[in-house]
């Protein structure tokens, strides 16, 4: 049976990797495709229309071969005539041999015996990926999230060097990341984001260079330690506070104390100090009160004017 943080832990880490699936699953690379799909339905359309046409005005009927004719024209015009997306580059192959990147706007093949190969979106790719339960160096689990943006900026690359670039470039990335964990602390993960950020980019983008592929960013969305782990880092830093609180406090005490020698020295060498001193702090008294002091007599002949004459006079000697 799994206790209740256990089992939250589970669902939290469900939740996490069915969300990173539905964001990859919910890239919709069908959108270029639209305008090549219409313009072939275009094309094929007005080629049928026109063969169809071209056999009623030659022969004053249409039969079934004519019918046969303008299907195989329109079938044979749209393997013929494409376009391209303003984002994407095409990669055309002659009997199985690369030939050329056509693309963006209107580009031909001939027909069987040319084919289109892959038509690479260049536009900025995102990519969420993960690592669940990877060990750090100090074998604590932990969960991270993370984003990749990422481009292709070879299409001819792309297309020979790896057979699915995208599902490459997700994979490259998540055993990057758990290289990247397993190489340092639960704290240095926790610490030093930015630093990680960049060794991944490092990392994914020498892997995918001779793919074709440039890295943008990467950027560390989430880090998730362990309950039970958090409440003991929580412990120890506070721990830490409380220990440099504790040595700045010493710290005060000892200045403050070498102080109170050096006034102690003072006042023992010097008795008129003392005096003088007692009557600045009557006087504080008096003074933040508001009210009266009642001064002992043995203080009170310090008060008198003879005595005031007297420290006056040390005071001007250098006694």
């Amino acid at each position: 049976m799994l206790n209740r943080t256990e089992k939250t832990e589970r669902e939290g880490r469900a939740r996490r990797v069915a969300g990173i699936e539905k964001y990859n699953s919910n890239v919709d690379r069908r959108t270029s495709q639209n305008g090549p799909l219409v313009f072939a339905v275009f094309i094929a359309v007005t080629v049928f229309a026109c063969v169809l046409g071209l056999g009623f005005a030659l022969g004053g009927k249409l039969d079934v071969w004519w019918l046969f004719g303008a299907l195989a024209a329109a079938w044979a015009a749209t393997m013929a005539v494409h376009i391209a997306m303003e984002w994407e580059k095409v990669v055309v192959f002659r009997l199985g041999k690369f030939s050329r990147v056509k693309g963006p706007g209107l580009y031909f093949t001939i027909p069987f015996i040319e084919q289109t190969a892959l038509k690479a979106d260049q536009r900025i790719m995102v990519t969420g990926f993960g690592a669940e339960e990877t060990l750090t160096s100090d074998l604590v689990p932990i969960n991270v999230d993370a984003v990749l943006f990422w481009m292709v900026w070879d299409a001819k690359k792309a297309c020979l060097e790896v057979e699915n670039y995208y599902n490459s470039v997700s994979l490259a990335a998540q055993t990057a990341l758990r290289d990247a964990i397993g190489r340092a602390s639960v704290s240095e993960v926790a610490i030093r984001r930015n630093q990680l950020d960049q060794e991944l980019q490092e990392v994914i983008e020498e892997r995918t260079s001779v793919w074709g592929i440039t890295v943008l960013s990467v950027e560390i969305r989430d880090i998730v330690i362990p309950a039970e782990l958090q409440e003991v880092m929580s412990a120890e830093a506070q721990a830490e506070r409380e220990k440099n609180a504790r040595m700045v406090l010493a710290e005060v005490e000892k200045d403050i104390s070498a102080m109170l020698v050096d006034a102690a020295n003072v006042y023992e060498e010097n008795e008129l100090a003392v005096r003088l001193r007692t009557m600045h702090l009557l006087y504080e008294s008096v003074k933040g009160s508001g009210g009266t002091v009642v001064i002992p007599s043995a203080y009170s002949e310090g008060f008198s004017d003879a005595a005031l004459d007297k420290a006056i006079d040390g005071l001007k000697s250098g006694k």
